[in-house]
């Protein structure tokens, strides 16, 4: 059958569309003459009989790769409209533009099939359900497939052969350069780049994890160089953790060249969608792995001593080793194991000094169900490992103490070395902008300014690096005198003062701890009350020692009976504030001896399950304070203190020390009026009249002899005092 014949009315009655695609959007740039046959396929469905707005390119796939179907849209969109009916014919220059893979490739012929849609390419029309066309489409399809595999077959093939030999070009670390020769790799030529590099190697062994190194350079303002494997420029920025992780976990950094250190596997999401991601390879699974490939910052036995040191340092799990020292005083942290189960044991800090103790992890689950083990104080444990320790270590003591001063020394002069060098780039940077400056034509005046606003910015930054650099050469470590020097040794002698001096950190300690002692296995003993301790050092040498441990049956110490109840009687008046308050001043202490305040008055409480003072109570007939007594009365309080002391009005102080407080009656509430009654006359007539002092008028009201109110309006207010009318006719 002619390939024009098989063109039907129904065909021509429904879309053409024309796909076009290029694989890479270097394709799109440059093979411009691929790009542009693929859009002449318009005027070939025009001549085939469809009307020109009939006809629709689909060129939405542009540098998108033909291997799946997921990232291309235009592809999609083409077999949704197949589905509906509504092509008639589908254009492409071939095959395997189309489709790359015969799952994506047969699923568009089998809906061309059942919608009657015919296929065209280069070489003619087919029609999908005639047997022959589909047979020949369906080969098409087949050799489209296998050619990308042909094509990446040879891709990698050649990759693969020229990385056998050590000589394919990839992005090299920030440190390295590549040479003219084929695989040639060599150092950076600044030497700031490759101090920095060098830097980072010779503080991890003193330090021993990445974190501290990273550390290191941020408190001595060093900047770590960063080099982009698209351009060589390097750029100078404040060092990250995973900057300085990145280099010492490179091997290339110790002269291997390696290649194919990760893989890429396809795996099915949640969404049932095929993906695609990185793994990687074990080291003895690299298809590549070159030693003394090229001239390397350090040797392969150090390097792999570093990717142990840095395993280590990770938190360890049970039955392992140690991890990184952490912070915290307990000195065995990663060390102590427990006597029954072997597990690692933990730490945990408790009181108020924050003391540190070990527990086993099989307390909380063991074969699903709990049992425990151990738990016990630490501080006994680690002063008999720490005196074992120094026993074992005093011969090597003077050498150490040695070592340090120049340990001190050397650590100085690594963060000035790397000043010196930043003072001699930026130097350069600033000569560069000038002579850039002075190269510019005067006339030129927007590039003059910019180019003076560069040189500078170049010379601020050279005067900040020199003013750096001089203040960090005057803070250089004084060297040691002969005098200084032999005092070291005495000290050296006598480790354990160093060992005790407050200047040696726990984290110090540890770290000492961790060279020699492998393990610490603790068999707690309640019964005998000791510990049963076996030291294990590095060198398979085993010691055992037994230690008494503090006594727990020993009595509490506990508050004192009769505070704990004045507490309970004034947590029903006052806050713990004041409850503290008329504790101290009635000279009571806490169980420790301590002075009481409002934390220790609140944790005494909660521990007896005292309520706490609520503040609630009603002004008629409830007890109050001075002051809210001022403000029912309308005095001042100090007027209600003179009074108590008088005795006008009475109060109520449950322990002595206590604020006192009123209690508010109907009683004490007719005591204040704004006129006085009558047979009442003022202090100075009820003097008269009795012919007694104010004191004993006083002393008379307190007693209830004499009866007085209180007048708040008028000239004459204050206290009335009431005389019988006998003696108001005498006076």
């Amino acid at each position: 059958m002619n390939s024009n014949e098989k063109i039907q009315p129904t065909h021509l009655q429904r879309q053409a569309f024309v796909y076009v695609r290029q694989s890479t959007a270097a394709q799109v740039e440059y093979n411009r003459e691929s790009t542009d046959r693929q859009y002449k396929l318009r005027d070939r469905a025009i001549n085939l009989g469809w009307a020109e707005q009939q006809v629709k390119i689909i060129d939405e796939d542009l540098a998108q790769s033909g291997a799946d179907s997921s990232l291309r849209t235009g592809f999609t969109n083409m077999i949704s409209e197949v589905a509906l009916g509504r092509v008639g014919l589908i254009l492409s220059l071939e095959v395997s533009r189309v489709a790359r893979n015969s799952s994506d490739w047969y699923r568009l012929l089998d809906l061309c099939s059942v919608t009657n849609t015919l296929i065209g390419d280069g070489d003619g029309l087919y029609h999908p359900g005639l047997f022959n066309d589909r047979l020949l489409l369906g080969m098409k399809g087949t050799m489209a497939e296998a050619e990308l595999h042909v094509i990446r077959a040879r891709l990698e093939g050649g990759i693969r052969n020229k990385a056998a030999r050590g000589e394919l070009r990839r992005g090299l670390p920030v440190g390295f350069v590549w040479g003219e020769q084929d695989g040639e790799i060599l150092m950076h030529p600044d030497q700031a780049v490759t101090g920095a590099i060098h830097t980072i190697f010779e503080k991890f062994p003193h330090l021993g994890s990445v974190r501290r190194v990273w550390l290191w350079f941020r408190s001595n303002d060093l900047l770590f160089p960063l080099q982009s494997n698209m351009s060589s420029e390097i750029k100078w920025v404040t060092a990250s953790y995973h900057a300085i992780h990145s280099v010492l976990t490179n091997p290339t950094y110790a002269g291997v060249y390696t290649f194919g250190k990760t893989k890429q596997e396809c795996f099915i999401d949640d969404n049932g969608h095929v993906k695609k991601r990185v793994k990687r390879l074990p080291q003895n699974q690299w298809a590549v792995f070159i030693h003394d490939h090229h001239k390397g910052y350090i040797d392969w036995d150090t390097y792999e001593m570093i990717q142990e040191r840095i395993s280590q340092n990770t938190r360890p799990l049970s039955h392992k080793e140690s991890g990184a020292v952490r912070e915290g005083t307990a000195l065995l942290q990663g060390l102590a194991t427990c006597g029954q189960c072997g597990r690692r044991l933990r730490v945990y800090y408790q009181g108020r000094n924050s003391t540190p103790g070990y527990y086993c992890a099989a307390n909380n689950v063991m074969e699903d169900r709990g049992k425990y083990c151990m738990r016990v104080g630490g501080v006994t444990i680690d002063a008999a490992v720490a005196d074992a320790f120094l026993d074992a270590i005093n011969p090597a003591t003077i050498e150490a103490a040695l070592l340090a001063e120049k340990n001190i020394e050397a650590e100085h002069d690594a963060a000035l070395e790397q000043w010196r060098l930043q003072v001699e780039r930026f130097r350069y940077e600033a000569q560069r902008a000038q002579r850039r400056f002075n190269a510019v034509e005067p006339e030129n005046r927007l590039v003059a300014r910019t180019l003076e606003t560069q040189w500078e910015t170049a010379l601020q930054k050279l005067r900040d690096a020199e003013y750096d650099l001089e203040r960090r050469r005057r803070k250089r470590p004084q060297k040691l005198t002969r005098e200084q020097k032999n005092l070291l040794c005495t000290l050296g002698d006598d480790i354990k003062k160093v060992w005790h001096a407050p200047t040696t950190t726990p984290r110090d300690k540890k770290e000492l701890l961790q060279v020699l002692l492998q393990e610490v296995n603790i068999t707690v003993d309640r019964a005998e009350n000791k510990a049963h301790l076996i030291l294990r050092w590095k060198t398979d040498t085993v010691f055992e020692l037994d230690v008494i441990l503090p006594n727990r049956n020993a009595p509490t110490i506990r508050t004192k009976q009769d505070t704990i109840d004045l507490v309970r009687r004034l947590a029903a008046h006052y806050t713990d504030a004041v409850i503290a308050g008329i504790l101290n001043r009635q000279g009571r202490h806490t169980a420790c001896g301590h002075e009481f305040t409002a934390n220790r008055v609140g944790n005494l409480r909660r521990y007896w399950n005292i309520p706490k003072f609520d503040g609630n109570s009603s002004d008629d007939g409830e007890l109050v304070t001075i002051q809210k007594a001022g403000s029912i009365l309308g005095v001042a309080p100090s007027t209600i203190h003179r009074w108590l002391a008088d005795g006008f009005i009475a109060g109520e102080q449950i322990t002595p020390g206590a604020p006192w407080r009123i209690r508010m009656t109907d009683e004490l509430r007719s005591k204040f009026m704004e006129e006085p009654p009558a047979d009442y006359v003022t202090m100075k007539e009820a003097k008269s009249v009795l012919g007694v002092s104010r004191q004993t008028i006083l002393n008379r009201i307190k007693a209830g002899k004499l009866s007085a109110v209180h007048v708040r309006r008028g000239k004459q207010r204050g206290l009335y005092i009431k005389v019988s009318s006998k003696q108001l006719s005498l006076y």
